[in-house]
């Protein structure tokens, strides 16, 4: 990491001002859409540290992936699209994707000289001191800067359902975020929570280890016969991107999608291992009941129920509407167009991202040529 420029109490050729360095862009996140973000920006003239800067709170290049479990190895991953300008070559399908994309990230880092920051923790981005520029605060100090690339994702975020007796669950209870592969369920009795993808790999991973699986989700799983087209494609991204239009809370293309229907899901299903049934209405301390009377006992319930958007640093400016969410026009903030939210919503696919950090780039760069820069 370059070491920072020497803190003065006046504006000097290093672009700081009153302790508080100056950038024309601040980026939160280096993941997908973080690393495309600053791709573009360096493409478009912007030089890393003078112009913008990078902020990750993670200990390592990769984004969230570097956090993903061993046995998710680069062979199982669904739909990973290289980021702009280096393609990802020659992987080993049978490595983990941590290490994989890891190592991809880091080169790509190098190789285009971003300048990452990290481990950088964002607390907060509120109003500046009345110059029409954002300040960011950081456990890397105090940053100005006259626009703003949030590209913080969902990782951070794992959505904890509540239901009545949760509390009292004599076992272990864990969610996505935190699983640590299939072995360490041997033996015991596993009910898993979630109709996504991840709710279905960790079922077939698991059942093979463990006493007993018992799978249930708040709807019925919907699968998806036949390919999946760039039409279809299209289609999902504009219903997730209806809901940011109206200020509502992202949902995932998979919600809209559904689960491709492929050899292995096909194998689950016959095998029973993807036998769903509706959720349970309350937690018991051995395990879940239903209020017909039905009861499962447990030793783990592992929640697959996903993320939500990573976004809390961002309350200072009151973007959110009364939907919930941040209300978006491509990736613009409707509420303040120097903010741009970056695998948001419909950009939260590692072709979304690549594509909407590219649309981030070109809206701030006819937004700061509009603008002239403070004196």
């Amino acid at each position: 990491m370059p070491a920072p420029p020497p803190v003065s109490r006046s504006v000097n050729e290093t672009g700081i001002r009153d302790g508080v360095r100056e950038v024309d862009v601040a980026v939160i996140g280096a993941g997908q859409a973080g690393l495309s973000s600053a791709y573009h920006l360096r493409r478009t003239g912007f030089v890393p540290e003078r112009d913008f800067v990078v902020f990750d709170h993670a200990p390592h290049p990769g984004g969230a992936w570097q956090f993903r479990w061993p046995s998710l190895t680069y062979g199982k991953v669904h739909g990973m699209h290289a980021l702009p300008g280096m393609e990802l070559t020659d992987a080993d399908p049978a490595r983990p994707s941590a290490q994989v994309i890891g190592e991809y990230f880091a080169a790509y880092e190098r190789g285009f000289d971003l300048r990452v920051r990290r481990p950088v923790a964002v607390r907060a981005v509120r109003e500046g001191d009345g110059d029409g520029r954002l300040l960011v605060e950081t456990s890397d100090g105090d940053w100005s800067a006259r626009a703003l690339i949030n590209a913080t994702g969902t990782w951070d975020r794992p959505f904890w359902p509540r239901y009545p007796g949760q509390e009292t669950f004599r076992g272990r209870q864990l969610h996505t975020a935190r699983y640590p592969g299939p072995e360490a369920f041997a033996g015991q009795r596993v009910i898993v929570v979630g109709g996504g993808a991840s709710g279905t790999q960790h079922l077939m991973e698991i059942a093979p280890y463990a006493a007993a699986t018992t799978w249930v989700t708040r709807r019925p799983p919907v699968f998806r016969e036949g390919p999946f087209t760039e039409e279809f494609g299209r289609e999902a991204v504009a219903l997730v991107e209806e809901r940011v239009r109206q200020g509502l809370p992202p949902k995932s293309v998979v919600s809209v999608t559904g689960l491709p229907l492929n050899d292995a899901i096909r194998q689950a299903l016959a095998d029973g291992v993807l036998d769903r049934r509706p959720m349970f209405d309350r937690i018991t301390p051995d395990g879940v009941e239903w209020d017909g009377g039905e009861r499962v006992d447990a030793d783990v319930i592992l929640w697959a129920t996903g993320f939500r958007a990573a976004i809390d640093h961002l309350a200072p400016l009151r973007l959110r509407e009364p939907g919930g969410g941040i209300r978006v026009e491509g990736t613009r903030a409707v509420a303040d167009p120097r903010v741009h939210l970056v695998g948001y919503g419909p950009s939260a696919s590692t072709i979304g991202a690549n594509r909407a950090g590219r649309a981030a780039v070109r809206d701030i760069r006819r937004l700061l040529d509009q603008e002239p820069a403070p004196v």
